[in-house]
């Protein structure tokens, strides 16, 4: 925390976000999710982390931009949480791992792959890095709503895109696309880059973390509407789901 009494990173303090807060990696993005809320206003905009606040149904709600990677994800949930935060859906977009997947279609993550750094530094690696069931339940809900295609499943959290997409000319190439055989075998849905740590974090810290990711595969992407419109649906659910439990 600085002297003014922002967190270092986000620049935020008390009071700037609600406890329910979308994370898209892209900053690009959280303008477009925040006209989704309800007099939605940009609170903070600092190195990768752009924050928008506004309401939904009653409740304030906000969008912070995480940047690429799993290390710049964890400080975003890390110092949400000290602000208040407790709730966290991770926005985005993935690769398919599965070959009949169609670009468009919708993962919600339920669990994440600790193919990464990050978390290494919080947990042992055999801690699992797992969905909030009543936060995955909320965004299904929300998915069928918008009408959208989607499967509930688990990601790859990476550190490297290229390592990804242009495994042969690395030097660890074969072990990459061993690796990736793998992950197609146990029956994961995608690649990305950041679900892990939202989810190892947030469990450590007893918070809430889902995700939902829109997946190219065959054929190109023609909208980011429907995963941002998901991404709302599936927290509308879950402010009600609180208020009912309430």
């Amino acid at each position: 925390m600085e002297a003014n009494g922002k967190q270092y990173h986000i620049q935020l303090e008390q009071g700037d976000v609600g406890r329910y807060v979308l994370l898209p990696g892209d900053p690009g993005r959280c303008e477009p999710i925040a006209a989704l809320f309800d007099d939605a206003k940009l609170v903070a905009s600092n190195r990768e982390y752009v924050t928008y606040t506004g309401y939904l149904d009653g409740e304030k709600v906000s969008v912070t931009s995480t940047g690429i990677g799993c290390p710049s994800a964890a400080i975003a949930v890390e110092e949400l949480a000290r602000v208040g935060a407790d709730t966290f859906i991770r926005v985005g977009t993935s690769g398919a791992i599965q070959k009949d997947i169609h670009s468009g279609e919708l993962a919600i993550i339920s669990a994440a792959i600790r193919d990464e750094g990050t978390t290494l530094h919080y947990m042992p690696v055999e801690f699992p890095a797992i969905a909030d069931l009543d936060l995955t339940m909320a965004l299904q809900r929300g998915a069928d709503k918008v009408g959208v295609k989607y499967r509930t499943g688990i990601s790859q959290s990476k550190d490297s895109f290229y390592g990804q997409h242009e495994p042969e000319r690395m030097g660890v190439a074969r072990n990459l696309q061993d690796r990736w055989r793998a992950w197609e075998i146990g029956g994961a849905l995608c690649s990305e880059m950041e679900a892990s740590a939202i989810f190892v974090i947030s469990s450590m810290l007893r918070k809430r973390a889902g995700g939902v990711m829109m997946m190219h595969g065959i054929g190109p992407i023609i909208s980011l509407d429907p995963l941002l419109e998901t991404a709302v649906a599936g927290l509308r659910e879950i402010i009600a789901f609180d208020k009912a439990k309430a």
